[in-house]
């Protein structure tokens, strides 16, 4: 699940670097064959443990069911840039890299092309749940070179949500579907008018949250405008910023502009994504929000805000596309592997822990606490997901209008690109016309020259 936004806690880059060298006294692959060493992210959120909570569920199942092997929970507490950082870090020793890491899909090409995973196909034409998986989902851990390095665990879609007490303040309706931006605008301009002291929209923006910023609102954005896309595949081309990406801009400027976003601070907080879930929406002071079909789990009895009248309070609809073209509606989806590192003293150890993981009833258990969209026929069918979470079967739908990120090891500077250029528009540092250009040029040298101007 790409971007999954969490915080309080945040580690400084230099200070995860420094931690990784520390992992050597135990944190790594080791010598120990009995023992599967297994890195993944832990939320900031201290409330938040879902994830422990099934981890820890799966190591015991795995203990049990090979006597004599242990698991070992690394468990690694910071923002999902830092994460990223300590894990590379980990994996470029054999006696600091763990034998199985969680990766994001929109890194896990950077770091096959470190030479920091393993391929797993040997595996994999063997395992016979692989067929449940779908193309799409199995096609985001696979490597220029052909070869698959990653397992996934489920993927996520992206939609408005919306707040129906403040919608009927505001003289809006209840089962609101607009048909083009303008109609989101239109919407948050009359809550600014009539329902004063409330944030009318959050799209998030700028360099700190990451991803969070970049696919949750600028790829939702720029998808929606059928003007160009990221990358050309037949050209084997970035593209560089033509209209659809100055109009993506443009709906940034227009929402901080005229007031109708956060506070530009607020905006430009890493930890805006915990601020969303934790205290805007569920205390009525947010009234949309451009957000991830996973929202729902921190509002449970068992997330870190728990919220009982969510299900009531937000209503959900699809973003849509600029001007309502066809097709009307826009998602953009990602999603986590489970990967095997080169540096790995266990990767049979390692893959018969993603066995156990993936498990049918262990896949639909993560799907269902994970708040994740399946990525796998039998577990999309099970009657236990389909009931889960309301708005799930809404989320699920907008997979056939998805889109997913350039899986290419440059995507993450390019990342970083375009989150400099929503900054420079959000703080009115730069024009759309300028933050434009100069992602051009950044992207020019990233790509070493493979550019292609369109729109």
């Amino acid at each position: 699940m790409p971007v999954r936004p969490t915080a309080p806690l945040i580690l400084s880059a230099v200070t995860l670097v420094a931690a990784a060298g520390l992992t050597a006294c135990g944190g790594g692959s080791g010598s120990d064959p009995d023992t599967v060493k297994v890195a993944y992210a832990r939320s900031t959120d201290n409330k938040i443990r879902f994830k422990d909570n099934y981890l820890a569920g799966v190591k015991k199942e795995f203990e049990k069911a090979n006597p004599g092997k242990k698991v070992k929970l690394i468990p690694i507490q910071a923002q999902d840039n830092d994460y990223a950082t300590k894990v590379q870090q980990m994996m470029r020793s054999p006696k600091t890299a763990p034998d199985l890491v969680y990766e994001d899909t929109f890194r896990i090409n950077s770091d096959i092309k470190a030479g920091y995973l393993r391929p797993l196909d040997d595996y994999l034409d063997k395992w016979k749940t692989w067929d449940r998986f779908v193309d799409t989902a199995k096609a985001a851990a696979k490597a220029e070179d052909g070869k698959t390095y990653g397992v996934p665990d489920g993927t996520d879609t992206r939609g408005l949500w919306f707040n129906k007490k403040i919608f009927a303040k505001a003289g809006l309706p209840a089962d609101w579907q607009p048909r083009n931006w303008d109609e989101i605008l239109d919407a948050a301009r009359t809550i600014k008018e009539k329902v004063p002291g409330v944030t009318p929209l959050n799209v998030y923006t700028g360099k700190a949250p990451g991803e969070t910023a970049v696919m949750q609102s600028f790829e939702m954005l720029l998808y929606g405008t059928g003007e160009n896309p990221l990358y050309d595949p037949k050209a084997k081309k970035w593209v560089t910023g033509g209209k659809g990406f100055q109009d993506s801009l443009d709906f940034l400027k227009t929402v901080y502009s005229e007031k109708l976003g956060p506070d530009v601070s607020d905006a430009l907080d890493p930890n805006v994504g915990t601020t969303v879930y934790s205290e805007w929406l569920p205390e009525g002071k947010l009234a949309i929000a451009l957000d991830g079909s996973w929202l729902g789990q921190n509002w449970l009895k068992t997330g870190g805000k728990p919220w009982a009248e969510w299900s009531k309070t937000l209503g959900q609809a699809a973003m849509p596309t600029q001007s309502g073209q066809a097709p009307g509606k826009v998602s953009m989806s990602g999603g986590w592997t489970w990967a095997i590192t080169a540096k790995s003293k266990n990767p049979d150890l390692a893959w018969k822990f993603i066995e156990q993981l993936q498990t049918e009833k262990n896949a639909v258990e993560w799907c269902v606490v994970g708040a994740q969209i399946a990525v796998r026929d039998d577990v999309a069918q099970d009657p236990r997901y389909l009931s889960s979470m309301p708005g799930i079967t809404f989320f699920t739908k907008l997979v056939k209008y998805t889109h997913y990120r350039p899986a290419l090891p440059v995507y993450p500077q390019v990342s970083t690109a375009i989150g400099e250029a929503m900054e420079s528009v959000t703080t009115g540092d730069a024009s759309p016309g300028e933050a434009a250009k100069s992602y051009g040029d950044q992207l020019d040298s990233i790509a070493d020259g493979a550019t292609v101007a369109k729109g």
